[in-house]
């Protein structure tokens, strides 16, 4: 799609190959990584995760953290490699109790006022993550040649949404009565997220990491006017925030379920590329957004899940639709424990044989 006045064809980049995407070039194949990639689907991970003891121990010990990173590129060869962490680690490092339990996910003791406020710190706020900031500088030395490493965290509204919930949630309804009916309070949540999330992204780009990625894996649960105040606002402040010290680091937004709404976040948020989750049309997205900037996705992690022609067609359906501009071919979330590690061998493969039509 040459009306695209960023797509640089430019297979000779001294870039890396995702770097280069992010940076508007588009190689002839598209570099890729899956979020999740690293995780419960391999075996050698839950062989080290049973060694590690919590789920928290495991994203706290860099010998476990950055050999759970690197497993997946050593099967399948990724063109990123995303830090092995969790996005709770930022309220956890305020000070917000967190347990991971068998069966049910995490659990917080949820903070549902500004009073509850009160109960959260940035004291040791840095030094409770500095485990993570050693994962990232290992892992600057320790990934493949031609590798990029991403670090990461949950934007404001996401995590907010575990903060006060306590919780996974189906309904939302602590998090969006606070937000709703006392905006000036809930704001106090928010910009302490804000302010601590832009210090933690700067420290992982400091230790080594080469670009990040915001998750706002519940974006999509908001209404248009509140999806501006509360994800396309503070999203906007932490990507000025974050360029302020490192403008040359490109940061990846994922608005899980913005819908059209991606639209607006992509025209305000200030990201330098977008994820797409599993419902984005590819086809409106060449149309709608990729003209403005790399977009990244978007494969429904249950279509690698299942495997055989389904995931060979719809793979190449998003190559035909995407890969003619700037584009990082990954899933539109993350790939689930009951994934065949050999399905993802048969994504790489497709992925590696796409035609060279440059």
């Amino acid at each position: 799609m040459s009306d695209s006045s960023s797509a640089v064809q430019n297979p000779k980049s001294p870039l890396k190959p995702m770097l280069a995407a992010l940076a508007g070039e588009v190689r002839s194949r598209p570099p890729f990584w899956l979020m999740r990639q690293a995780g419960r689907y391999l075996p050698e991970y839950r062989e080290l995760r049973a060694k590690a003891g919590s789920f928290l121990d495991l994203c706290y010990n860099p010998d476990f953290a950055v050999e759970v990173t690197l497993q997946p590129l050593r099967r399948y060869g990724m063109d990123a490699a995303i830090l092995f962490s969790d996005i709770l680690v930022v309220p956890h490092a305020l000070g917000q109790p967190l347990a991971y339990l068998e069966g049910e996910g995490p659990k917080l003791d949820p903070v549902r006022n500004v009073e509850d406020l009160k109960r959260l710190s940035r004291d040791r706020f840095h030094e409770t993550l500095a485990p993570v900031y050693e994962t990232v500088r290992r892992l600057s030395t320790a990934i493949p040649e031609g590798t990029t490493l991403i670090g990461f965290a949950g934007a404001p509204w996401t995590i907010a949404c575990y903060m006060v919930e306590g919780a996974g949630s189906k309904e939302y309804a602590h998090v969006k009565r606070w937000a709703y009916g006392d905006p000036v309070g809930f704001g106090q949540l928010i910009d302490l997220i804000v302010d601590v999330t832009a210090d933690y992204l700067c420290r992982q780009i400091e230790a080594g990491a080469e670009t990040v990625q915001l998750f706002d894996s519940w974006a999509g649960v908001l209404p248009v006017g509140e999806f501006r105040r509360w994800v396309i606002e503070p999203t906007r402040r932490i990507v000025a925030l974050v360029k302020a010290k490192h403008p040359n680091t490109p940061i990846i937004g994922f608005p899980r379920g913005a819908g059209h709404a991606y639209e607006d976040y992509v025209a305000d948020a200030g990201v330098d590329a977008v994820g797409l989750d599993t419902t984005v049309s590819p086809v409106w997205a060449a149309r709608t957004l990729q003209p403005r900037l790399p977009v990244q996705g978007n494969l429904d992690p249950i279509m690698l899940a299942t495997g055989g022609k389904a995931l060979e067609t719809a793979t190449r359906d998003i190559l035909e639709a995407l890969a003619d501009r700037p584009f990082v071919f990954n899933l539109g979330h993350g790939v689930i424990q009951s994934t065949p590690p050999d399905h993802v061998a048969a994504l790489t493969r497709i992925l590696r044989e796409w035609p060279d039509r440059g």
